[in-house]
């Protein structure tokens, strides 16, 4: 079925999620680097960025670096963070109603020759200037990243389907895996205070102090999580304004939500995220939630504060701690 064609999607599709991370990456010249998908793919005579689907436990800076190597012969270096995506498409054909959410790098080319990937995923690797990679068939986040025109856009399932932000498969270890993608806010009112929620009893970090967000609902970009989030968890309405960093963290022995051990790899995207007209913090989720408490701090009252690594090192890398 091509690519954006209108058609019945059944609800029986099974949903899924994934985790995949890709590469911007331009010569001496301004070219950019593109890959056309094989017919072995979901998206057959597509071109995209090279990349792929992030494996259990791998960083995604790692992903783009060994997508990139396999589907281009290119050694490449990841440069910087330039956005976080999520499409939701449904793929008839094999049964599926695919989340994947997308981390997008800067990268330079270090060595190695240009080359076609063989019986893989991707069958054609080149280099096209702005202007030809308009002509070509995009993928729509491609296009998006690129701001270029995209092929067409996905196929959409007719109603988006339920599922938990914790996917949990058995693991090749036979302990269960499980891979989760979250968005958190470095949250700040205009006088320099940081917005946390204390963790509830009964949840991994109980009592400690975390930045407000969570793992995403299916079919939602991870910004506007956030900002859903952040109402729930805090009862304060943000402003998104920069990404700040993408950390990635495995957890073999990780406790499972029915109180058994699963290998649990966590990716998450924070955000700087401007709360103008600040109130006073309340939990709005319905009781039983992992948040407890929402609090207003000053930057000198964080020093002896109980807070998770999590928190920590995102206030770390915004400068704030």
């Amino acid at each position: 079925m091509p690519v954006g064609q209108n058609a019945a999607v059944t609800p029986a599709l099974k949903p899924l999620r994934r985790i995949a991370s890709y590469g911007v990456c331009e010569d001496d010249a301004g070219r950019i680097l593109l890959v056309r998908a094989s017919v072995h793919s979901g998206t057959p005579s597509l071109w995209s960025l090279p990349g792929g689907s992030v494996e259990h436990g791998e960083d995604p800076r790692d992903t783009v670096i060994r997508e990139t190597a396999e589907e281009t012969g290119l050694q490449v270096e990841v440069t910087e963070l330039r956005t976080v995506l999520a499409d939701l498409r449904a793929l008839p054909d094999r049964g599926v109603t695919l989340h994947t959410d997308r981390i997008i790098y800067q990268v330079q080319v270090q060595g190695g020759q240009l080359r076609d990937q063989v019986g893989g995923g991707t069958d054609l690797a080149r280099w096209f200037t702005r202007a030809q990679a308009a002509e070509l068939p995009l993928r729509p986040f491609t296009a998006d990243v690129l701001k270029l025109p995209a092929a067409a856009a996905d196929l959409r399932p007719e109603q988006t389907p339920e599922l938990p932000t914790v996917q949990v498969v058995p693991g090749p270890d036979g302990r269960p895996h499980a891979q989760r993608f979250a968005a958190y806010a470095v949250a700040t009112d205009p006088t320099g205070r940081i917005l946390l929620t204390r963790i509830s009893a009964g949840y991994p970090g109980a009592g400690r102090w975390h930045l407000p967000g969570g793992g995403t609902d299916v079919g939602e970009e991870p910004a506007t999580a956030l900002e859903r989030e952040l109402v729930e968890e805090t009862g304060q309405r943000g402003r998104v304004t920069k990404l700040l960093g993408v950390l990635s963290h495995r957890d073999p022995n990780c406790l499972g939500p029915e109180g058994y051990p699963i290998d649990l790899h966590s990716v998450r995207a924070f955000y700087r995220v401007e709360v103008d007209q600040p109130g006073e913090p309340r939990v709005v989720e319905a009781p039983g939630g992992s948040t407890c408490e929402a609090r207003w701090f000053t930057p000198a009252q964080l020093a002896d504060l109980p807070m998770t690594d999590v928190a920590y090192q995102a206030l770390s890398s915004a400068g704030i701690r």
